[in-house]
């Protein structure tokens, strides 16, 4: 391929990134205008595109201009008991001791009986932005006032959702005051039963909005669902025997923990990421949209208006440890890439989620697991020995250790505190020329 369709006479040594009709190209003729481009040898493009579960041709559907795929370790979190019935958690993660955290904690939490777990009913939120409203207050009170009329036209949008049980149950309107004057927002609440909802929710704006600006007499701009899904909440508490954490006094690290991260932000950050470690890990393996769940978990985390821990441990009267976590969970089973990526249909089939709101539960469970078991590192033997063990051993694979030698020069740098790439290189040219191998 020696240029691009009507590149302008660029060619694929231009290193320009102003392309027209990328998007026209094969993902094969893609590649090569990349391998120009960025120096790729024959073997990294061959990677690229051995895309190996994922059919190079289905990912070109997923999304715009495709070149290959990208591998992402799959592992399992053992030990769950949620509402008295045992899961299997698949978990997509690149960071080594999330998995392993996770399983541990459950096992912890299995001595105390295990995740109890309830959820609301899958209502979105979705908002419609009115500007220029001469009376924006008592334009507020005529939308409220046809309520019935604008829940009828969202409903017709979504026959099936609608005989599923779902569709338009309410409606709210709200005057804001912004940089640009009082804006009115109408926000329409959708139950999306098994789905993560934006499809239905967004046609369903968009076939009102007319009716809005009508009832208003304003111009209606924006029409979008929301992420902070406040309405669609989840909740997962659970008790650990202060013997399967380690002791009372362990019990009393993981509180006062818990205390610092909610009423210090900087820790609540580093807290409120550990409990999203597990959870976009679940919902990666499963084709949700991770990046929607955690924009709506970290807005939930300052809804009081100071960030603060999305989790909270206490100690009881007999000196167990309980735990407990709310926030909202837009996930789906139904639409998107769940049901068209291979790897999702069975990560979906391990996880064994007969719904939206049994998965949702599910995830809340993940993550107080999650934050358990980075809590009880930090008031234990301290975060660094298992997260670094295993990072060890990634470093060894980087200096291109291979078979037992990786697990030599990991516990070697484990055992000097010095886990860094030379000197995993020098341990690995040591075994190598002792003939250990």
């Amino acid at each position: 391929m020696s240029s691009l369709p009507n590149s302008k006479g660029r060619d694929c040594m231009s290193k320009s990134s102003s392309l027209s009709n990328f998007y026209k190209l094969s993902p094969k003729d893609r590649l090569c205008f990349i391998k120009d481009f960025a120096g790729l040898t024959d073997e990294e493009c061959a990677l690229l595109q051995n895309s190996g579960s994922l059919p190079l041709d289905l990912a070109d559907r997923m999304i715009e201009n495709v070149v290959g795929a990208i591998p992402m370790p799959l592992g399992i979190g053992v030990n769950f008991l949620i509402n008295n019935r045992d899961y299997l958690i698949p978990m997509a993660i690149e960071e080594p001791s999330v998995v392993a955290a996770a399983s541990y904690a459950a096992k912890m939490v299995r001595d105390g009986g295990g995740f109890f777990t309830n959820s609301t009913p899958p209502i979105m939120i979705g908002q419609i932005q009115v500007v220029n409203v001469k009376d924006p207050h008592a334009a507020r009170m005529r939308v409220i006032q046809a309520k019935e009329e604008i829940l009828k036209k969202a409903d017709e949008q979504d026959p099936v959702l609608i005989s599923a049980g779902g569709g338009a149950k309410d409606l709210d309107a709200k005057v804001i005051h912004t940089t640009q004057g009082p804006m009115l927002i109408v926000e329409l609440h959708v139950d999306c039963r098994d789905a993560m909802g934006p499809n239905a929710v967004n046609t369903m704006l968009e076939a009102v909005a007319p009716m809005v600006e009508r009832i208003t007499k304003g111009k209606v701009c924006l029409r979008i669902i929301s992420n902070l899904a406040t309405k669609r909440l989840v909740r997962a508490c659970c008790t650990v025997p202060k013997e399967a954490v380690g002791g009372e006094e362990v019990v009393d690290g993981i509180v006062n923990a818990y205390a610092f991260a909610a009423a210090d932000p900087y820790r609540a950050a580093t807290h409120n990421k550990g409990i999203m470690n597990g959870i976009i890990a679940v919902t990666l393996a499963t084709c949700n949209d991770h990046r929607a769940v955690e924009a709506g978990a970290h807005a939930y985390a300052v809804k009081d208006g100071r960030y603060t821990s999305l989790s909270a441990w206490e100690k009881n009267e007999n000196g167990d440890l309980v735990g407990s976590i709310e926030l909202p969970m837009a996930v789906g089973l139904i639409g998107g890439a769940v049901r068209t990526h291979p790897i999702a249909k069975i990560t979906v089939k391990i996880l064994g989620v007969k719904s939206a709101n049994e998965f949702g539960e599910v995830l809340a469970a993940v993550g107080l697991a999650q934050n358990l078991g980075a809590l009880r590192a930090l008031a234990g033997e301290g975060i660094q020995r298992g997260h670094m063990s295993l990072h060890a051993r990634n470093i060894a694979v980087a200096a291109g250790a291979t078979g037992d030698l990786i697990d030599l020069v990991a516990e070697k740098m484990v055992q000097e505190r010095k886990i860094r790439m030379d000197r995993a290189k020098e341990l690995l040219d040591q075994q190598q020329k002792s003939g250990k191998t």
